[in-house]
């Protein structure tokens, strides 16, 4: 009798498994034609929300370009006369070691003369965006803003490690060094 009720609960719980897979299989058929069955204004309503969707993305992939074209063109007009300014720096440094030499002379009026004319093409550099990088002697070195040529043994202490002579003068437009200064370090 035992084995008359176990055999009897195997066929309940199968018949159950059966009655909860049909009504799945019910249940499933039943969505499926409402799914499949939208009604006109339902499916008007998603296709404009996809095409909103769509505007929304072109209209911020449009914006970003907007940005980035009108940065892009800011940073030319900022570089734009980079290489002109490149190939007038060396006249820059003519001038300077010209002054050098003309204040060992004792001609007062040639002096002043080229010192003028120094002065209006350092105030004409600048006013094109042309700054000197400030590296002294007794600075710490630092690869970022000056390019060491050569090291020399300190001549004191207290310059190991760092700037001993600046050689040629570093130049920046805006942000940006367009010449890196030259320096001696000492060791």
């Amino acid at each position: 009798m035992s084995q008359e009720n176990s055999e009897s609960q195997e066929k309940d719980i199968k018949n159950e498994d059966i009655a909860i897979e049909n009504e799945t299989v019910n249940e499933n058929e039943a969505e499926a034609p409402e799914v499949e069955e939208l009604t006109e204004e339902e499916k008007l309503k998603e296709e404009l929300a996809k095409e909103k969707d769509k505007f929304l993305r072109l209209f911020a992939e449009f914006e970003n370009y907007k940005k980035r074209t009108s940065k892009e063109r800011v940073e030319l007009f900022k570089t734009a006369n980079q290489e002109v300014l490149l190939a007038l720096l060396p006249v820059m440094d003519d001038f300077d070691r010209a002054l050098v030499e003309i204040a060992k002379s004792e001609n007062e009026e040639l002096l002043k003369g080229v010192e003028l004319i120094h002065n209006k093409f350092s105030d004409t550099l600048k006013s094109k965006g042309l700054e000197q990088v400030e590296v002294r002697t007794g600075d710490t070195f630092n690869a970022d803003f000056a390019e060491a040529i050569t090291q020399i043994p300190a001549p004191s202490d207290d310059l190991k490690g760092k700037i001993v002579d600046v050689i040629e003068k570093g130049y920046k437009l805006g942000d940006k060094i367009i010449r890196f200064p030259k320096v001696v370090l000492g060791n």
